[in-house]
């Protein structure tokens, strides 16, 4: 049994859960923060069967589309805001960062 944690943009996670729940794959959904953008995302915890798990990535890869986006840079911290003219850059967004954990025991109460 696999654990995949899987992290997309929420603009993402109601079309991949909604395409996971079709297949009757059961998933958690967390919200969570990213450290670089520093907006939410979403965390998604799928437990699968070993032989489903290439299944589950095609889901989550075809649900989940790179963009690019507008991005305004934060003011540097302790500088002269008034000399600082933020100018937007085009970042790529989306797609899917996958972690794939071994489970050894897995228990529903």
């Amino acid at each position: 049994m696999k654990l995949i944690i899987t992290v997309i943009q929420d603009k993402d996670s109601n079309r991949l859960v909604n395409a996971l729940g079709e297949q009757n794959y059961k998933t958690t959904k967390l919200a969570t923060t990213g450290g670089f953008l520093k907006e939410g995302n979403t965390t998604l915890m799928i437990g699968c069967n070993d032989e489903d798990v290439d299944h589950a990535l095609e889901i989550i890869k075809d649900n989940c589309s790179h963009r690019e986006q507008m991005v305004a840079p934060i003011s540097p911290m302790g500088g002269n805001a008034d000399s600082y003219i933020p100018k937007p850059v085009k970042v790529e967004v989306g797609g899917a960062t996958v972690f794939i954990l071994p489970i050894e025991s897995f228990y529903q109460f």
